[in-house]
C-alpha cells in the first residue's frame, strides 16, 4: 500500500503574512498618531470608518511601497507609502476613496503613493462610482523628483477624464498646497475643515518673502477664506466627523454615474401640498427684500434641501433637493442679498452648478426675482460680460428638463440668461405678481420720455403717469403669457404641485446634440 505523503500546509505563510500586516499597523501607531490627534486631526482609519458604513470598507495595495533610495529614502520604507486606496459603501452604494495618511512622510505624494491614487481613481471610472478623496498631505515628495510631480499630472488628467462621468469630491483635512491643490479644483464638490485644512499654491513665508505680506496659514487659505472669499470650497465645516457625515449625505442625492439616475426615496411629503405661506413670504413689492431659501423650503420634501456655496456668491442660492422622491437641482435669486442682482461671482456660481447637474441628468428648477446685472466700473473691467456668458452658455448647453418660475421680477438680460423659454427652458411658469421687461418701469420712463417729462409743467406728475403708463402696457402680469414666453400664470399656492407635474412629465425627455468635439465656452 501506498503511502502518500501530506504536502506542507500554508500556515506558515498565512502567519507570516499577518506578521507583515501587523508590522504596516505597527507603523504608523505610536507617537504619529498621537500627534495627529494631538492637532485636532483624526487619523485615516477613524475618518475612513466616519465615510463609509460601518465594517464595509475594502482596502487595495495595503503592501505597497516605495522604490526610492536617494537621501536616505531606502532605509524607510513603511507599508502603504503614505495613503490608503479602496473601496466602501455609503447608504449602500459603492464609493471609492483615497486618503492621504499624514502620518507617514507627511502624506507627501511620491511615485508609489501617486500609482496607487491612479489605481483607485481607474476603478472608480471603469465600475461607474464616485470617488471621494481625504486630502491630507504635504504635497510633492521632494526627495523623488521629478516621478513624484509625473504622479500629479496623472492624477489632475484622471480628474479631468472623470469629469462629468463620475461625482468627484474632495475633502481637505489639513494641508492641500502647491501642485496638489489642483485636483481639488477639478473635482465637482470641495469640503474644508476649519483650522486644520489649508489650500494655496504658495505658502505664507514665500507670500512674505515676494511680496511682504504677513499672513498665518488660515488667513491665506483657510476654509471660511476659500468658502467666502475665493470660492474655491463649496463646503466649511468645524468638525471632520460633521464633514464627513455631510460628505455621506451629498452623496445620498447624487447618481453613481452619468448613465444613471440619482437615488430615488419615496416620499412622505403630499406632492398636492398646498403653498398657502408662499402667498405672504413673497412681498409683491418688487423693492421689498424677502429670503428665498423659505420659498425653497416651502416646495422642497419635507423643507430639506443641501445647499452648495452658501458663503460664496450669496445673491443667488443654488441647491439640491428633492421633489416627489426625485434629485433636482434649484437656482434661485436671492433678494435678501444685493437684491439678487446678477453678478460676476454669482453668475459662475450657478454656471457651475448648472453644468454639474446636466452633466448628471439632475433636472432643474430656476427661481427668478432679478432686478439685472450689478452696474459698476469694477464690474464692467472685470468682465462681467465674459462671465455672465458663462452662464448663459450653461442653460443654452444643458439638456435635462428645465423648468423656469417667476416669482416676481425679472428685468433686463438677466431675464434672459436665467433659463427664460427664449434659451431653451421646457416650461415658464410665472405668478400673477410677475414683471417681466427690458428694465424697471421708473427706468423705462426716464428714457423714453425724457424730453417729455423735462418739459412738463409739473415733471414730477408727467413722470408718474407716463411710469403707470408703462406698467399698464407692458409690465402686466399676462404680457408675457399672451405672447408664449410663459405657458402658465399660476396661483403660488399651488406652485409645489405645478412643478412636480411638470417634472413627471419631462423624466422622458431626450435630446439629440449634434455631432461636435466640444463647445468652446466663455472662460
Amino acid at each position: 500500500m501506498t503511502t502518500v505523503q501530506e504536502a506542507p500546509g500554508l500556515h506558515g505563510h498565512v502567519a507570516e503574512l499577518e506578521a507583515v500586516k501587523e508590522q504596516a499597523r505597527a507603523e504608523k501607531e505610536g507617537a504619529a498618531t498621537d500627534a495627529q490627534h494631538a492637532k485636532g486631526k483624526l487619523t485615516v482609519d477613524e475618518r475612513l470608518e466616519l465615510l463609509f458604513d460601518s465594517g464595509s470598507f475594502t482596502e487595495i495595495e495595503p503592501l505597497r511601497r516605495h522604490r526610492a533610495s536617494a537621501f536616505g529614502m531606502g532605509r524607510r520604507k513603511p507599508h502603504g507609502d503614505g495613503v490608503v486606496i479602496g473601496w466602501g459603501t455609503v447608504h449602500g452604494r459603492r464609493v471609492f476613496a483615497y486618503a492621504h495618511d499624514f502620518r507617514v512622510f507627511g502624506g507627501a505624494l511620491g511615485e508609489a503613493h501617486a500609482e496607487k491614487i491612479h489605481k483607485v481613481m481607474d476603478l472608480a471610472i471603469e465600475t461607474g462610482a464616485p470617488l471621494v478623496g481625504l486630502c491630507d498631505g504635504a504635497g510633492a515628495r521632494i526627495q523623488e523628483g521629478v516621478t513624484a510631480l509625473a504622479g500629479y499630472g496623472g492624477i489632475f488628467r484622471r480628474n479631468v477624464a472623470a469629469s462629468g462621468v463620475i461625482p468627484q469630491i474632495s475633502v481637505i483635512l489639513g494641508p492641500c498646497a502647491g501642485g496638489a491643490a489642483y485636483s481639488p479644483a477639478l473635482t465637482d464638490f470641495v469640503f474644508m475643515v476649519r483650522d486644520t485644512a489649508q489650500m494655496f499654491i504658495t505658502g505664507p513665508d514665500v507670500v512674505r518673502a515676494v511680496t511682504g505680506e504677513e499672513i498665518t496659514h488660515n488667513g491665506l487659505g483657510g476654509a471660511d477664506v476659500h468658502a467666502g472669499t475665493s470660492g474655491v470650497s463649496h463646503f466649511a465645516y468645524t468638525d471632520e466627523r460633521d464633514c464627513l457625515e455631510e460628505v455621506r449625505h451629498l452623496l445620498s442625492l447624487l447618481p453613481a454615474n452619468n448613465q444613471e439616475e440619482a437615488p430615488f426615496e419615496p416620499p412622505t411629503d403630499d406632492p398636492k401640498r398646498p403653498n398657502h405661506n408662499l402667498l405672504s413670504l413673497v412681498p409683491t413689492d418688487p423693492s421689498r427684500s424677502y429670503d428665498v431659501r423659505a420659498v425653497v423650503e416651502e416646495l422642497v420634501d419635507d423643507g430639506d434641501y443641501f445647499e452648495v456655496h452658501a458663503a460664496w456668491a450669496p445673491n443667488v442660492i443654488c441647491a439640491l433637493a428633492r421633489m416627489d422622491g426625485q434629485a433636482v437641482g434649484i437656482i434661485a435669486n436671492q433678494p435678501a442679498v444685493m437684491a439678487g442682482v446678477l453678478d460676476i461671482h454669482a453668475s459662475e456660481k450657478a454656471a457651475r452648478f448648472v453644468q454639474f447637474c446636466d452633466a448628471f441628468s439632475i433636472p432643474l428648477i430656476t427661481l427668478l426675482d432679478v432686478p439685472g446685472f450689478l452696474p459698476g466700473v469694477d464690474q464692467e473691467h472685470s468682465g462681467i460680460i465674459r462671465h455672465g456668458a458663462k452662464l448663459l452658455y450653461a442653460y443654452c448647453n444643458a439638456t435635462v428638463p428645465r423648468i423656469q418660475l417667476i416669482m416676481r421680477k425679472a428685468y433686463g438680460g438677466a431675464y434672459i440668461v436665467m433659463d427664460s423659454r427664449s434659451i431653451g427652458a421646457d416650461l415658464s411658469y410665472a405668478w400673477p405678481a410677475n414683471e417681466i421687461a427690458v428694465m424697471g418701469a421708473e427706468g423705462a420712463a426716464n428714457v423714453i420720455f425724457r424730453r417729455e417729462i423735462a418739459a412738463a409743467e409739473d415733471p414730477d406728475a408727467a413722470r408718474t403717469a407716463r411710469i403707470k403708463e408703462y406698467q399698464q402696457e407692458l409690465m402686466h402680469p399676462y404680457y408675457a403669457a399672451e405672447r408664449g414666453l410663459v405657458d402658465d400664470v399660476i396661483d403660488p399656492s399651488e406652485t409645489r404641485w405645478t412643478l412636480i407635474k411638470a417634472l413627471r412629465m419631462l423624466r422622458t425627455k431626450r435630446v439629440l446634440l449634434p455631432s461636435k468635439k466640444h463647445g468652446n465656452p466663455p472662460m
